[in-house]
């Protein structure tokens, strides 16, 4: 048991050590666009299924509170809250529905859609991709494997920041990493660098 529990460890950190070699000039480009998009008064949608809608929930929680300064809240809204109008969609259409259905409603051209998927196979997130793209909203993927579907959704002016893994648990420990880094851009950027 202690050996698999040091093994998990181990395995965390490679994949860390990874995706640090790979994925840093990825964010930083994911982060000008949010940054570029708060700018001119756009917001970003965030899903996800599972531990990917956690992920989306806690990104949208860190820029409508804080991350780690005392600054304005930022215009994020997660999609993966709402179970009203989730189990709605999901009833009255399909679960594929349940985020394109509130980007139709709450998407705008010009707002981001950033999605989550360890996969890249989920027909909710590759729906939701298509009809942000249908309103003319930017795309920055967070997937991981081989990126799925949902790689070749996205246009070269969209972003995918795949993680170098193939374990669902792996991805979704960097997933945490790159939220924290596009939050310390998305504060460093807007509000100027804590000394």
């Amino acid at each position: 048991m202690i050996e698999r529990i040091r093994d998990n460890f181990t395995e965390s950190i490679q994949t860390k050590i990874a995706a640090a070699d790979m994925l840093p000039e990825t964010i930083a480009r994911a982060g000008k666009i949010i940054v570029s998009t708060l700018l001119n008064g756009g917001k970003i949608l965030t899903c996800g299924n599972g531990g990917s809608a956690a992920d989306a929930q806690h990104f949208a929680s860190e820029l409508i509170n804080r991350y780690e300064r005392e600054r304005p809240s930022l215009p994020c809204i997660s999609l993966t809250t709402d179970t009203s109008t989730l189990t709605s969609i999901a009833n009255d259409y399909s679960y594929s529905q349940v985020f394109s259905k509130q980007i139709k409603g709450l998407g705008h051209a010009g707002d981001i859609l950033f999605a989550f998927s360890t996969s890249g196979n989920s027909k909710s997130i590759s729906e939701a991709i298509k009809t942000a793209l249908s309103k003319d909203m930017l795309i920055i993927t967070c997937t991981g494997k081989d990126g799925g579907e949902i790689a070749g959704l996205i246009g070269e002016d969209d972003v995918e920041i795949r993680v170098p893994s193939n374990s669902t648990a792996r991805i979704q420990e960097v997933h945490l990493v790159i939220i924290h880094c596009l939050c310390d851009v998305i504060d460093n950027q807007l509000f100027g660098e804590i000394e």
